[in-house]
């Protein structure tokens, strides 16, 4: 996926990608004080954008982040959607520039927000089908309730585990917790079968409260799929029968292998496929 968006809008104002005009001062860039979310677009229309936009108020809230009215964001992610049949568009919302130097924020600060549209990446459509294969990182994040669920600027955890394994040699990266409890992938929700029922981990520690996951959540209860958060272990991972990803742009990825683990798509991840495509192929606001 190319590295350079086809849109770039600071604050409301389109300006090039090649010279972008965020502030030196700027919080998001210091701290990582700010929030983001990636939204997928399909048929010109964004999915499930009032979850996101649900998600980033929460966050802004929890972060004393003062976002300004949430409908001019809604409007830009609509407009920058509709202008192209697929496409990826990253929100990003920063304090804002720095108004004293230091941690801990004024209140004086005013916000900024970017949006980046993206072309939609070359898919392997064998994945949704055959599923992917995995490995488990060696990384372990940290657990601060304070941050948990967010999905905010600082994902080094993330990017030290990706750069240590390629691409080539797994798909996605699963993470445990310093605790031993098995959280997410690095760009990715997990959930996994127990007893017959699905299991997705809590992410009242760490880790994201990913759109998907909880559409996934929303739609198997609706299907009658028993499927609930709880904890889930190593032991846990190697015992289960059927695992699947999911995030905003993949939907939901059958696991095919986890390591040296084989796997197979089985009757939990296709009915939790069957679903929830009419609103992917077809999206929905909510």
């Amino acid at each position: 996926m190319s590295a350079n968006p086809d849109l770039l809008l600071l604050n409301g104002r389109e300006i090039d990608p090649s010279a972008p005009a965020v502030s030196p001062l700027d919080r998001g860039f210091h701290f990582g004080d700010g929030l983001f979310e990636t939204i997928a677009c399909v048929r010109r229309k964004p999915r499930f954008l009032s979850l996101h936009l649900e998600r980033l108020v929460s966050g802004c809230a929890r972060l004393h982040i003062d976002l300004g009215a949430v409908n001019v964001i809604r409007d830009e992610v609509r407009h920058a959607a509709a202008a192209t049949d697929v496409s990826l568009i990253k929100v990003m919302v920063t304090r804002g520039p720095a108004v004293a130097r230091g941690y801990a924020w004024s209140g004086r600060e005013t916000a900024t927000r970017v949006l980046l549209r993206y072309a939609w990446p070359q898919e392997d459509t064998a994945a949704q089908r055959e599923g992917v294969g995995v490995r488990v990182s060696a990384m372990r994040l940290g657990e601060n309730p304070a941050l948990a669920g967010m999905k905010h600027l600082n994902r080094l955890e993330q990017v030290i585990a990706r750069s240590a394994v390629p691409g080539a040699d797994a798909a996605e990266l699963l993470l445990f917790s310093s605790s031993g409890q098995l959280i997410c992938g690095t760009m990715s929700n997990v959930f996994v079968e127990r007893a017959g029922r699905l299991i997705t981990p809590r992410v009242d520690r760490c880790g994201v409260a990913g759109v998907m996951r909880r559409v996934v959540l929303r739609e198997a209860a609706r299907a009658g799929i028993a499927v609930e958060e709880g904890t889930v272990s190593e032991a846990d991972l190697d015992a289960t029968r059927e695992i699947f990803l999911t995030n905003a742009r993949i939907g939901v990825w059958p696991v095919r292998s986890v390591g040296a683990r084989t796997l197979r798509a089985g009757v939990l991840t296709q009915q939790v496929q069957s679903s929830i495509a009419p609103l992917l192929e077809n999206p929905v606001d909510a």
